[in-house]
């Protein structure tokens, strides 16, 4: 079950940079937003990848799962509820407002990864072929 990946793991530590520099330094209606919650889900996957040796289609539900969760609780205003609305951490990592579009991104950026997986799959099916 445990099986460290280095590539997930650096692709995951590049999604987290971009993610930073995002926060820090993107004000805008569309990156920081949407793209921000479309590279989030890759970012989990990614990390979990690296050291779990389950399946993609396990791995991505499970990101997929989460995300919608940590949405639904912001509907419920969990950061209220848990009183750590001073807390700024807190508020940035599980977020303050539901979105329909949010969940469309975690959508989109699982997609994103299987289709990504499924690419990558072939060509190593297609590389074993051809060498044997």
């Amino acid at each position: 079950m445990l099986k460290f990946q280095y590539h997930y793991l650096l692709f995951a530590a590049i999604i987290f940079v971009i993610e930073v520099l995002i926060a820090l330094y993107v004000q805008d209606g569309i990156i920081r937003p949407y793209i921000g919650d479309f590279l989030v889900v890759i970012l989990i996957y990614c990390f979990f990848k690296s050291f779990l040796n389950l399946s993609v289609w396990a791995v991505a539900v499970g990101v997929l799962l989460f995300s919608y969760t940590i949405e639904v609780l912001q509907y419920f205003k969990i950061v209220e509820l848990l009183h750590l609305q001073g807390s700024k951490l807190a508020s940035t990592i599980i977020g303050t407002s539901f979105s329909w579009t949010d969940m469309l991104a975690y959508t989109l950026g699982v997609g994103f990864v299987l289709l990504v997986e499924r690419i990558v799959a072939g060509k190593r099916m297609a590389s074993q072929m051809k060498s044997t």
